[in-house]
């Protein structure tokens, strides 16, 4: 990743800025009343109205005394380091291709421009199970299990054991965002028995030209929610709902970046938005993040919860099957260029 390949370069209008705005909007949510035992109704409820707030005004916010040990999430960085820190070769043995759809790839585009990453994705239920093909009428299905590394030893361990801390932080934010949108706290439980959902390792090298590519480039996710563990090096921009100006989400130690996505705001009926974002990059020092993808069983019909639609407020979105939405995007990855990734708005409802 020495020099620029022109696949990395984006257009003009969609390079970075090498100023920033620092992301002071950006909430910062104290997730404490929901670990004590004693919390009062007030707390609670200010709580609930925070996580709410944050989700209808930014799509994204950062939580501190969330419950994750310190240790477990250490741990998971520092094998994310020695992983990357090898060969090509040697993270190439247990590389993604379309029939295994987790483990290393260093290939990833974001609208047609190549992302300056190379990542590392764990499921998080062994096999998950996921649509054999894109054909809408085709039930087969197709189990998928992980790859895994000689080194560093103990990488399945550790990811596991990370991966069931993201599961609890998870279900604690659902059931705050219920509580937001007026529904019973446990009102997602159900969509998450045979989850799709993935740890990434991610690994941003130093770019010589950060001004022309992006370590991820302008997108959304199709999640339920993100949940991001980045270093103190930062890049990662939101791109500002009031103005559309892009926003660095800065650092914050013990934190954890949460952003809602496209599930989430198909459920909320837009009352909830999946915001874009992007990662930057810099000439002079690596960047590690480790992303969790909450995602719903692939047999998931995804629409407006019937709870929050009726005559005024009619559903704004058709129902689509959630493992031929992630499989597309999964599979236009592969295929490249001439080939959009699908998207929520292919199942708005025209006025």
């Amino acid at each position: 990743m020495g020099e620029v390949d022109p696949a990395f370069i984006l257009e003009p209008e969609h390079r970075p800025r090498i100023s920033y705005i620092e992301g002071k909007g950006v909430p910062l949510i104290d997730l404490s009343p929901i670990l004590s035992n004693n919390v009062s109704a007030i707390e609670f409820e200010g709580l609930v109205k925070e996580v709410g707030d944050a989700c209808k005004e930014w799509g994204f916010f950062q939580v501190i005394n969330h419950g994750v040990p310190l240790g477990k999430r250490e741990k998971i960085d520092d094998a994310s380091r020695k992983f990357f820190a090898q060969s090509l070769e040697e993270k190439r043995k247990v590389r993604r291709n379309e029939k295994e759809v987790f483990g290393y790839h260093d290939t990833e585009h974001t609208k047609n421009v190549r992302d300056w990453k190379e990542v590392f994705d764990f499921a998080i239920k062994e096999p998950t199970i996921l649509p054999a093909s894109l054909e809408p009428d085709d039930n087969e299905v197709t189990e998928c299990n992980n790859q895994c590394p000689e080194y560093p030893p103990g990488l399945r361990e550790t990811c596991q054991d990370y991966g069931q801390e993201m599961l609890k932080l998870s279900y604690k934010l659902l059931e705050l965002i219920a509580l937001s949108l007026g529904l019973p706290a446990d009102r997602f439980y159900g969509f998450f028995k045979d989850q799709t959902s993935y740890i990434r390792l991610s690994h941003y090298p130093p770019c010589p030209t950060p001004e022309l590519a992006l370590g991820v480039g302008r997108h959304k996710d199709g999640a339920v929610l993100t949940i991001v563990a980045q270093d103190d090096v930062g890049g990662l921009e939101v791109k500002r709902k009031t103005d559309g100006e892009w926003v660095r989400v800065k650092p914050t130690p013990d934190a954890y970046i949460i952003n809602v996505g496209d599930t989430t705001q198909v459920w909320s009926n837009d009352r909830y938005e999946s915001v874009e974002h992007r990662v930057t990059v810099n000439s002079e020092r690596e960047r590690f993040s480790v992303p969790f993808f909450l995602h719903t069983a692939h047999y998931t019909m995804v629409k407006p919860l019937e709870e929050l639609i009726n005559e005024k407020n009619p559903a704004k979105y058709r129902a689509f099957n959630w493992g031929k939405f992630i499989a597309n995007r999964k599979c236009s990855n592969f295929q490249k260029l001439n080939v959009e990734n699908l998207q929520i708005y292919h199942f708005k409802i025209s006025k």
